[in-house]
């Protein structure tokens, strides 16, 4: 129990780091960086190349990382968030969504992706308390945790320029009016807060002993979460969420095993979502601003096509398959699938203005379900695909059921919260999930006793239930529901004050936009035959989002748009490989800063 405890801690204190990061960049910019994690990535490989490559000690690397993280932060508020001030936040949580692909896969090009052993900067294991073995890395890294947040207090209360950051934070307004360089203070918070993630990497690094340049990601997901459960934009709560989520990770996986890790963590942030949204030590106000919320295109409108318009479209589409090669109907194939689940999306992120950031659990649901239901209870595939959307609209909305009484982010965040919880549970339902193992032999899709075995026959299955969709989505767009959703995702308080249960309505539109998802996840599961929950990660739910994103949030032909160039365009880029989702990140943020309707969409 002692050494489950330290080991808690030992974790929670990197969390915290990170956390504190988030939360001091979050309450002066308003802006939830997740590209926090990746920063924790670069920090990682920094140290590890000059501990290993030029045997550099602890103290110059840890000035290195200090110099190469700040500057990192510097560059990114300045070339990127800065620029987006003024527009919806989710413009700039997007943008850093995109600057963490640029890192990551950045990192892999130049470092490599292959895991490796960190370099022994501080002597680990080397020390025994109580039958615990632990490391003068793990002193240190505790201690240092203690120092920098007792520094950072002493600063923020005391320091001329900590002072200025508070008072960024209470009003940035005001604190223009009161002569305080607000942007200097942003460019200082990212700095901060990219510093603390970069030395965070360093004993993230020493603690796990082997490191590769995609660990980043899962310490800044929990960091995030852990800055939620503390409060977001506190720094007291940033540190105790850490703490907290450290050990509370710890035990739990001492008792039910590494892979109710992502049960454990999301659940947490769930639990205190629902109980005590404002985080353990947030404050205990309403959010008056909602970043998160907020159609985002800053007026756009999607291109409306006439109906012969449409009609030549579908027609191409469904011509398509007859004239593909077996690799073009295969890529032809993914660009279907995650335009369907986009498509849907568009409902509840474009029409309603709510995001949703973690699509891929009713993907899971809606994969899982066909298989299950077609695998063990030898369903015909036509009834278990409006069944896996059915069992994924109902899964999203029994968990999502206390979420829509919140407000602002914290809808957003406990999307994906939702989406990781719903994939873990599949991953420990092992009786009827087959856990990690996953489901074999799911068989390929059977239309009135023709198999369709081929790429194109999948491929022509994939178009007619993508026009489908299209065609229901639009006939909800034009209706009096779509018009409501309209009216709560452009003025959610109008729409309230004229007895418009906002909250209602979101949660219909996320149903319907899980149905869709759910007919995706099972369009996937028929064609790989073989699925596991690592198929269904976060980045499912940011490429999702991000189609509809390059497309135009509010434009269901936009979403086929974005997946034909997210989706498909890794096959134009075959030249350069290695450095194509650098060039999706970097798509990602020129769009955001220069075309925010989105392609398929005009300003209003």
């Amino acid at each position: 129990m002692i050494d489950t405890l330290f080991s808690g801690l030992i974790h929670g204190s990197a969390y915290a780091l990170v956390a504190v990061g988030m939360s001091l960049i979050f309450g002066v910019t308003n802006v939830a960086n997740f590209a926090q994690g990746s920063i924790v990535a670069v920090g990682i490989m920094v140290a590890w190349w000059l501990g290993s490559s030029l045997g550099w000690g602890i103290l110059p690397t840890v000035l290195v990382v200090i110099v190469v993280t700040g500057l990192l932060g510097l560059l990114m508020n300045t070339a990127v968030i800065a620029p987006l001030e003024g527009r919806k936040p989710i413009a700039a949580l997007l943008a850093t969504i995109g600057i963490g692909q640029i890192l990551d896969n950045g990192l892999q090009l130049i470092f490599g992706p292959q895991t490796r052993p960190f370099p022994k900067l501080l002597p680990t294991y080397n020390l025994q308390l109580f039958d615990v073995r632990f490391g003068t890395s793990d002193v240190v890294m505790v201690l240092l945790t203690a120092l920098l947040m007792l520094a950072l207090w002493a600063f923020l209360k005391y320091g001329k320029t900590g002072q200025a950051i508070r008072a960024t934070s209470q009003d940035p307004e005001a604190a223009r009016q009161m002569g305080i360089p607000v942007k200097s203070i942003r460019n200082i918070s990212f700095v901060i807060g990219s510093v603390l993630a970069g030395i965070s990497g360093i004993f993230v690094g020493l603690f796990n002993a082997n490191i590769n340049p995609m660990n980043g990601g899962s310490i800044g997901m929990t960091a995030f979460v852990a800055a939620t459960i503390g409060g977001l934009g506190s720094i007291p709560g940033a540190v105790v969420g850490g703490l907290v989520l450290g050990v509370v990770e710890s035990l739990g996986i001492s008792w039910l095993g590494d892979g109710a890790h992502d049960l454990i963590t999301f659940g947490a942030l769930l639990i205190i979502l629902i109980i005590k949204p404002q985080g353990l030590l947030g404050p205990k106000t309403d959010v008056k601003s909602e970043p998160l919320t907020g159609t985002f295109l800053g007026g756009g409108r999607p291109i409306t096509l006439p109906w012969w318009g449409n009609a030549a479209l579908a027609a191409l589409l469904l011509a398509t398959p007859f004239f593909f090669s077996d690799y073009l109907a295969g890529v032809g194939t993914q660009v279907a699938i995650y335009a369907i689940a986009a498509v849907g999306l568009t409902l509840i992120s474009g029409s309603a203005g709510q995001t949703i950031l973690g699509m891929a659990g009713p993907l899971a649901a809606g994969a899982y379900a066909s298989a299950i239901l077609t695998t063990q209870l030898h369903w015909p595939f036509l009834a278990a695909l409006p069944a896996a959307g059915i069992v994924a609209a109902i899964a999203a909305s029994i968990l999502t059921f206390p979420v829509w009484k919140l407000s602002g982010h914290y809808v957003a965040i406990a999307t994906i919260g939702v989406g990781a919880v719903m994939v873990a549970i599949i991953r420990l339902w092992e009786p009827l999930t087959k856990g990690s193992l996953g489901i074999q032999g799911i068989p390929f899709p059977t239309i009135f006793g023709q198999v369709l075995y081929t790429q194109q026959m999948q491929y022509l299955l994939d178009i007619v239930v993508l026009l489908l969709a299209l065609l229901v989505v639009m006939r909800i767009r034009s209706s009096h529901l779509g018009r409501v959703f309209e009216a709560v995702g452009s003025d959610q308080e109008a729409a309230q004050a004229l007895s418009v249960r906002s909250s209602a309505y979101k949660s219909l539109a996320y149903a319907l936009a899980a149905f869709f998802t759910g007919l995706a996840g099972a369009l996937l599961a028929h064609q790989y035959t073989y699925i596991d929950p690592t198929i269904f990660t976060s980045s499912a739910s940011v490429l999702i989002l991000t189609i509809i994103v390059l497309g135009g949030m509010n434009s269901p032909l936009g979403a086929v748009l974005g997946s034909i160039i997210l989706i498909g365009g890794p096959e134009l880029l075959r030249i350069v490989p290695d450095a194509r989702i650098i060039v999706y990140g970097l798509l990602l943020v020129l769009i955001i800063l220069f075309r925010p309707q989105g392609l398929f969409a005009r300003k209003g």
